[in-house]
């Protein structure tokens, strides 16, 4: 009983990583109707220069922990920012009340330019991110399971985040002025041009959050593994966890990567074995696609019935 609590809960800390970066891709479908392809390029660009900032700031000038910290994470910021503005001005922009399959394409072309522009200008190479997070491993329900369950203290920590985050962006979509705009534009930019909200600020402004969210995932995901290529990868491991949760439910994705880290850990654990291995690499797609034939929106998506 304790070795499957203990496999149980660090597939579920496992998945709440996978939530982290499946939150940037609700955030800009949710609020404009666009799959963003390139939520996987934004962890690795807000990631890289996270890295390079902290190192800069602290190994070369010598400025105290926590001042390094916060400028770098400022400066992460507003290269997000950055991108965001860009994309808005130079992609979305030209592609107003486009098909979705256009602007999704536009989003791939996006990832690939934004890949090879960070790893120019920040480096190529696998950064070590070091934020001072407690990353001991830690014995937790020790008065209920002999011996405790083994976790890592970084895990608990992307947990504590990935709540928090979930609180946050749903109080900003359900009780904010800004957030019902945008779910207005995602159900229809023309109606929701003609009513006077601003298709190109609100545009900016979800990529700009779905850009914070793509650092906060950056951090923890470059603090566990180090800042390298395969964080752009995310993108892929993030699929499964939408299908599961739904595009549109910022809760969806978080128990939708619960559901991918537990069922993937415990089927490599206890099947494995017997069907050779390698079970936690394919395992998070066959439980979409069948997912797919039973709810195609998703636990928490929103059903689509279009009258003819």
């Amino acid at each position: 009983m304790g070795f499957f609590l203990e496999v149980l809960v660090g597939g579920l800390l496992a998945g709440v990583l996978y939530s982290l970066v499946a939150l940037g891709f609700v955030l800009i479908f949710k609020a404009s109707g666009v799959f963003n392809f390139a939520q996987g390029a934004m962890v690795l660009t807000a990631g890289l220069a996270l890295v390079r900032a902290l190192e800069l700031t602290q190994t070369k000038w010598g400025w105290p922990f926590g001042v390094a910290l916060a400028a770098s994470l400022l400066f992460a910021a507003a290269v997000m920012a950055i991108v965001a503005w860009a994309v808005e001005r130079f992609v979305l922009r030209k592609l107003v009340n486009q098909d979705g399959i256009i602007l999704f394409m536009a989003t791939i072309g996006v990832t690939f330019f934004m890949e090879g522009l960070a790893q120019t200008v920040f480096g190529s190479d696998v950064y070590p991110l070091n934020m001072r997070l407690p990353k001991e491993p830690v014995f937790l329900l020790e008065w209920l399971v002999e011996g405790g369950i083994l976790v890592n203290e970084l895990d608990i920590w992307a947990a504590v985040i990935a709540g928090l985050l979930v609180a946050g962006l749903a109080v900003f979509f359900q009780r904010t002025r800004v957030g019902r705009a945008l779910r207005a534009v995602a159900d229809d930019h023309a109606a929701a041009q003609s009513v006077g909200i601003p298709l190109n600020q609100i545009w900016f402004i979800v990529w700009l959050v779905a850009g914070l969210v793509a650092l906060v995932a950056g951090a923890v995901w470059g603090s566990k593994l180090g800042v390298q290529f395969s964080l752009s990868l995310l993108a892929l491991k993030a699929l499964p966890v939408l299908i599961l949760g739904g595009f549109t439910s910022v809760p969806g994705a978080i128990l939708g990567g619960l559901m991918i880290g537990a069922g993937e850990k415990l089927a490599e654990v206890f099947l494995g074995p017997s069907m050779g291995g390698g079970i936690e690499i394919w395992f998070a797609f066959v439980l979409a696609l069948l997912f797919l034939l039973v709810r195609p929106q998703g636990m928490f998506g929103e059903k689509i019935i279009e009258r003819v």
